[in-house]
């Protein structure tokens, strides 16, 4: 058999052939011809020669598939011999261990190859791109937040992460603690809920387990508002949770604590008061402590009140720092409560302000004596719209909320003095209301997230220097001057002169205790044409003498109480 296949082989035969016509290619070429002639096949030069190509071509196929076949049989061969010797099976755990650490890394290396090498065949990218952009959907979240948050951040709206909230969420339900320093009106307040709650959540936590997580909010309306925000979110789950603020009623507080409340919204004073006199109040399980506008907690004076609660919390838990600006105060509140390498997380931080973007940010340069007339004309003006006032004091939000509504423009107040329930009430009907006129102090309203609200007038002072800002110019004939009819009020009524006293005594010693002494410099101030501003011909008498006795009584305390602690030590 196999000496005639090798004599009727047409491989060997073609092989033949161009062998003689390499030898003798006229030969050959005569032989072609003659055959051609025979069978009526065209015997043209260009013919020929494309007919070799061809055979040439089919011989090379042939030799091909021929080592093909080789190969695989050879590969068949080889898979047989391993199945007659199988791999050993590892019975030892500390040697299965490591061949699955290996097998591991080997994945990994094959994975990184394979990604290697089709970057090297693969379209290259521009610098800076990654070829797929992140997710920043709450729904990318499934992965690490229960379905019942999601269900409620659903409901409230939301479906895509601000800033903030993407950078610090995964960080935080990972448990690491954090410093964040980003705008008012960034959407920090679910950056640091979502995590609190599934903190919660994932740990099972139930009125007998006492508190879990601590908000502190620097302001009462701003706890509530907080409060609001975590009652929404947590519309799907059966966790326990409650507000405590200054003005509240304290026994139904320490009533609702020793029920157990999971996830517990505070003002830093009332914490503190609870903490050390509520028997009841189980902090001991604490897993986490947050602390919002961490700076304007610290300007408002509750900086002793902070350092003792974070003594007296439990060590072992989780911290949150989220602060709209970054001061040496906040820095040294971080120090002492957040543990050894928290995680920074600034947004836009190559910015100067930090004010939320939309906003149009200007000022006018008006006469001390022209102060109040130029507001009664802007609120009038302006009326049908939603404004809120910042003054510096209390006394002066209560003399220009009476006067205000003595002259027929009616405005709304929120102000230390007031009670809980009054303040609680102006809050939410402002918040409600489509148009009105807030007056309130720079401290109360900071943070607060009041919608729909058209203009905002920093009636006294700003605390923040770095607010870029545009001057507004306009026409002053425009201004309704009332300044003969202020002042005739102002002598008439007993009651709006004494509220009036106040509030210029009150204004003239917060101008004096301003951090930029060099700019609000009470030595320089107009005292007459100040006056005039609140309805006075003649300036009441401010002894700031009493200022500064105080001042240097608390000095000598703190100076006196260093020495002794240091003595001690």
């Amino acid at each position: 058999d196999v000496e005639v296949e090798v004599a009727n082989c047409p491989e060997e035969e073609e092989e033949e052939n161009a062998t003689e016509e390499r030898e003798n290619p006229t030969v050959c070429s005569g032989k072609i011809k003659k055959l051609a002639k025979l069978n009526n096949v065209d015997t043209s030069e260009e013919h020929i020669t494309n007919d070799i190509q061809v055979k040439k071509k089919k011989k090379r196929k042939i030799q091909n598939g021929l080592e093909d076949a080789a190969v695989k049989k050879a590969k068949t061969q080889k898979q047989l011999d391993e199945e007659e010797d199988p791999p050993e099976v590892v019975d030892d755990e500390e040697n299965f261990a490591d061949t699955a650490e290996q097998m591991a890394e080997d994945q990994s290396e094959g994975e990184l190859g394979s990604e290697s090498s089709e970057n090297e065949n693969g379209p290259q990218l521009p610098s800076g791109l990654t070829g797929a952009f992140e997710d920043t959907s709450f729904s990318s979240l499934s992965d690490m937040v229960s379905e019942n948050t999601l269900k409620g951040i659903k409901d409230m709206g939301f479906e895509e992460m601000t800033e903030i909230q993407h950078k610090s969420i995964r960080p935080l339900l990972e448990g690491r603690d954090i410093l964040a320093a980003a705008r008012t009106g960034s959407g920090k307040t679910m950056a640091f809920l979502i995590p609190a709650i599934e903190l919660i959540y994932k740990l099972k936590f139930m009125p007998r387990n006492g508190t879990g997580v601590i908000i502190l909010s620097p302001t009462r309306e701003l706890a509530m508002q907080t409060y609001g925000v975590l009652k929404e979110v947590m519309a799907h789950h059966f966790h326990t949770y409650g507000l405590i603020m200054g003005g509240s009623n304290r026994s139904a507080e320490a009533q609702k604590l020793a029920n157990g409340i999971n996830i517990l919204v505070a003002t830093p004073g009332r914490l503190l008061d609870h903490l050390q006199n509520t028997s009841g109040f189980m902090y001991k399980n604490l897993q986490c402590l947050i602390i919002d506008e961490a700076d304007r907690i610290l300007e408002v004076g509750f900086e002793e009140e902070l350092k003792q609660i974070i003594k007296l919390l439990p060590k072992k838990r989780q911290t949150m720092l989220f602060s709209a600006t970054q001061t040496r105060k906040v820095e040294d509140l971080a120090r002492i409560s957040l543990k050894k390498e928290p995680l920074y997380v600034g947004v836009d931080d190559h910015k100067e302000t930090a004010t939320v973007e939309g906003l149009e940010q200007g000022y006018v340069v008006c006469p001390s004596e022209k102060r109040f007339l130029l507001l009664f004309t802007f609120l009038k003006k302006n009326r049908k719209k939603k404004l809120m006032v910042f003054f510096s004091s209390c006394m002066s939000v209560k003399y220009h909320y009476e006067l205000l509504n003595y002259i027929d423009l009616p405005v709304m107040a929120i102000h230390g003095k007031q009670k809980q329930t009054k303040r609680t009430t102006t809050f939410f009907q402002f918040c409600n209301a489509e148009t009105g006129i807030l007056l309130c102090t720079d401290v109360a309203a900071r943070g607060l997230d009041i919608p729909e609200v058209d203009w905002i007038v920093q009636y006294d002072p700003p605390d923040d220097p770095k607010v870029p800002l545009n001057e507004f110019e306009f026409s002053w004939s425009k201004i309704s001057d009332i300044q003969s009819q202020l002042e005739k009020l102002i002598e008439k009524n007993y009651y709006l002169h004494k509220s009036a006293q106040e509030a210029y005594k009150s204004y003239i010693r917060a101008y004096d205790s301003h951090s930029l002494k060099q700019i609000y410099s009470v030595n320089t101030l107009d005292l007459p044409k100040v006056a005039l501003s609140f309805g006075f011909k003649v300036p009441p008498y401010v002894d700031l003498s009493i200022l500064y006795t105080v001042i240097q009584a608390t000095l000598r305390f703190y100076s006196v109480e260093r020495h002794i602690s240091i003595l001690h030590r």
